[in-house]
């Protein structure tokens, strides 16, 4: 419990009295903390650089990206991770995420899920992980076990890893090759670090797989040419792209892109 009180997300908030506060006065005092949050993810930039890099390299020879976490951070890459094949165009496969508890647990809590320090691997290795991928742990606090025990197993079998921690210090930086520590201090309600915590580990993971995709192509200028079409807004969206790409039509763009399956193809098809 020493070791828990001593950590700087689990210190007492800024502000006090919250039940005698009115809607407005809660509101403020949130924003005004999560204001410091890209302050916290600036200051880091250099750390999450180190990690994309290499992440892109093994990404290059054919490896997968892999997010573990616990709670909230393991909710967080899930929804990184799910949120990558319908941008970018991916393979559901190529970035995992992986919630102590399983599936289950990004709906209801688990209980102790996230004290099993040895699950984290046995889950991995159901994807049949190897040293081409990249493991990245999740945990404000930097001392979740699952994640700990998850990293060290990944470096004893050559596996890159990273990690986001809200935390200096801590377990999981130091079993992590890049750990990215972004320390945001106090929460808006002591130790619920769902709040500034979670925000900032959301910014990180956004600048994670954003980077990574855009430097393995799968962005043009700034446009998402790989996008699945699973909604009538994204084929109105592909289309214009295809429009102002080809600087034809709306009907042909359409016929184009619904032909061809993506911007890409599409463009490509009628530049042949």
């Amino acid at each position: 419990m020493a070791d828990l009180l001593e950590l700087s997300t689990e210190s007492s908030s800024n502000h006090d009295n919250l039940e005698n506060k009115s809607v407005k006065e809660l509101l403020q005092g949130m924003n005004q903390e999560d204001r410091s949050v890209p302050v916290a993810v600036e200051k880091v930039i250099p750390q999450i650089e180190a990690l994309v890099t290499e992440i892109v390299k093994r990404m290059k020879n054919g490896g997968r990206l892999f997010y573990i976490g616990a709670g909230t951070s393991g909710r967080l890459g899930v929804v990184d991770a799910s949120e990558c094949p319908p941008t970018f165009g991916v393979s559901h496969d190529l970035v995992v995420g992986i919630i102590a508890g399983g599936d289950s647990a990004i709906r209801k809590a688990v209980e102790f899920a996230e004290d099993d320090e040895e699950q984290a691997w046995k889950d991995l290795e159901a994807y049949g992980i190897n040293s081409n991928d990249t493991v990245i742990g999740i945990a404000a606090s930097g001392r979740t076990p699952y994640v700990i025990g998850g990293l060290k197993k990944s470096n004893e079998s050559g596996v890159l890893t990273g990690c986001i921690v809200c935390n200096a210090g801590s377990g999981v930086a130091a079993a992590a090759n890049y750990p990215v520590e972004v320390i945001v201090g106090p929460e808006f309600i002591t130790g619920s670090t769902r709040l500034k915590s979670g925000t900032a580990q959301k910014l990180v993971l956004n600048m994670i797989s954003t980077a990574v995709m855009i430097q393995l192509g799968k962005v043009k200028g700034n446009k998402m040419v790989d996008m699945q079409l699973s909604n009538d807004k994204l084929v109105e969206r592909g289309t214009r792209m295809v429009m102002n790409e080809l600087a034809i039509d709306f009907e042909l763009a359409q016929n184009l892109l619904l032909k061809h399956g993506s911007v890409r193809k599409a463009v490509e098809a009628y530049k042949m």
